[in-house]
């Protein structure tokens, strides 16, 4: 029996309760910033992702699994034409 979860040529296909990230995004962690800042501009994509404290401007990596779990919510979102222009792989992964 196949597994409709698994593609044999790609392996593992992504899980599709992971909250979509694009550049732009503007999202609210749980735990502030030092600064006091509890809101972070999505500047970078990949496996670790590009955060941008708004309140002091600090830039930070964090790892995608790291930001999923510590997602409070998103204040708004980004252009999924600028993230599709800078990705185009994951250009289909978003509506």
């Amino acid at each position: 029996m196949v597994d409709p979860a698994f593609d044999t040529l790609t392996g593992p296909m992504p899980d599709p309760t992971r909250p979509p990230f694009l550049l732009g995004d503007i999202v609210r962690l749980s735990r502030p910033h030092p600064c006091g800042g509890d809101t972070w501009l999505v500047d970078r994509l990949g496996a670790d992702l590009g955060l941008r404290c708004q309140g002091c401007g600090r830039h930070v990596l964090l790892a995608r699994a790291t930001v999923e779990r510590r997602l409070a919510g998103f204040v708004s979102h980004g252009d999924p034409a600028l993230t599709a222009a800078v990705d185009p792989f994951t250009a289909g992964d978003h509506p």
